[in-house]
């Protein structure tokens, strides 16, 4: 096994969280090394080639409210690179399809009676105005919504999408969950009302592509294909093992899901501590990507309130960037989150596209399989973190009860959600902020 010269920080994970805290760290003038189990990085954000272009594996896009990302952007000289478009969003339900891009588009929603129509505009109205987050813990989303909007607003529109997104966990997520997400969306709309949205040309990954560039250039170490086995502590110093080399640093800070992190440290740590890493449940994604010589529809975000309907969305990215990026070809993405353990989470790509196309054909009755010119499957084992009742109560410390060893996770982002937007933040402040042991 390779030992390598000591750094001052390892950090485990090349996701945004972990590349833009190595960034702060070296402009402190800190040695840093980030470790990717991955060989490329960017985490969730990945790509893979299509005709030519990067295309994110899983579906990404970013709100005009995300301030973070638009600072790092700024910093890295990157402005030319964004697009910002109004989109098409909308819903199906009892195989219909109904545009849901403006304020005036909810007048207009027929599966609801007029007067819910106006309930639903009002729950999102006030749900916006909930200043203290901490007041909606000891609540479910479903509690609270039927509480805001009542059976049938809650039934037609919130319960597919919970389910859909959370699956056997749907009504165990946590109202501050979704009050978050009503919020950062009310937040990204344009002078009339319509959404707007905003992609990086490249996709997510060039963006990444830029960060690590400039973290190679303040003399940092990104290594790929490097997935951490276990942590050992002595003599001051931390020991990371990777199946061929050790890495030996002052200070780790880990950027991976919290059971992961948890199979790390179980050699040393407390059964107390691996029990608290371990508490978080996380549900897992696959995610199909089709490329077609033909656009299913006009909409770019189609949210599916169809209970039988196998995916909580079906989002055409050429409605949002132009199909000549990706030689013509119309790209669509098909996202089902569930736990890992379940069949579906298994299958190859061909067995996938078998399974999805009945349902596509229902909801799409034009579509035929020699549209399809290529398809592609990922998989998102620690996709989403399970936002429960009192989760500020479940997070762990940024700080472990082990000297120079930092947790930093999509999981401890609270009461914000995962995303780009919130993992930049909360690496530029652990980098920033965190205790370096010289």
């Amino acid at each position: 096994m390779m030992v390598t010269d000591s750094q001052d920080v390892v950090i485990i994970g090349g996701g945004f969280t972990g590349l833009t805290a190595a960034l702060e760290l070296l402009k402190r003038g800190y040695s840093v090394t980030v470790l990717e189990s991955a060989s490329e990085i960017g985490g969730l954000a990945g790509a893979f080639d299509v005709g030519g272009q990067k295309l994110d594996k899983f579906y990404h896009h970013w709100f005009t409210n995300d301030l973070e990302v638009m600072e790092l952007i700024n910093e890295l000289g990157l402005n030319d690179e964004l697009i910002i478009n109004p989109t098409n969003t909308g819903m199906y339900y009892a195989n219909n399809f109904f545009k849901l891009s403006t304020p005036f588009d909810l007048l207009k929603f027929t599966p609801l009676k007029f007067h819910n129509r106006i309930r639903l505009g009002f729950l999102t109205l006030m749900a916006r105005r909930v200043k203290d987050w901490k007041s909606l813990e000891s609540k479910t989303a479903k509690e609270w919504l039927l509480e805001l909007g009542g059976d049938d607003v809650y039934k037609v529109v919130w319960e597919p999408l919970l389910k859909g997104k959370f699956g056997p966990y749907a009504e165990d997520v946590s109202a501050v969950w979704f009050w978050n997400k009503l919020k950062l969306r009310g937040g990204s709309r344009g002078k009339s009302g319509e959404e707007r949205l905003v992609y990086f040309k490249g996709g997510f990954v060039s963006l990444a592509d830029s960060l690590a560039n400039r973290i190679r250039k303040l003399g940092g170490n990104i290594l790929l294909n490097q997935n951490v086995m276990k942590l050992q502590r002595s003599n001051d110093c931390w020991s990371v093992e990777t199946k061929d080399n050790r890495y030996s640093a002052k200070n780790v800070i880990a950027t991976i899901a919290l059971p992961l992190i948890g199979e790390l440290v179980k050699d040393f740590a407390s059964e107390k501590y691996i029990e608290q890493l371990n508490q978080i449940k996380y549900i897992g994604n696959v995610c199909l990507v089709l490329e077609l010589k033909k656009s299913l529809s006009d909409t770019y975000w189609l949210n599916v309130n169809d209970p039988t309907f196998p995916f909580v969305g079906v989002i055409e990215h050429t409605n949002f960037e132009k199909p000549e990026t990706y030689n013509g070809s119309h790209i669509v993405y098909l996202s089902k989150y569930l736990p890992h353990t379940d069949e579906l989470y298994s299958m190859d790509k061909n067995e996938f596209l078998e399974y999805s196309f009945p349902f596509l054909k229902r909801m799409f009755p034009k579509f035929e399989k020699d549209w399809i010119i290529n398809h592609h499957l990922w998989r998102a084992r620690w996709s989403q973190p399970v936002v429960g009742k009192y989760y500020s109560t479940l997070i762990p410390d940024e700080n472990t009860p082990y000297e120079g060893l930092h947790i930093c996770s999509m999981a401890q982002i609270y009461p914000e959600d995962r995303g780009t937007n919130y993992a930049i933040r909360e690496g530029r402040r652990i980098g920033i902020n965190v205790n370096i042991i010289g």
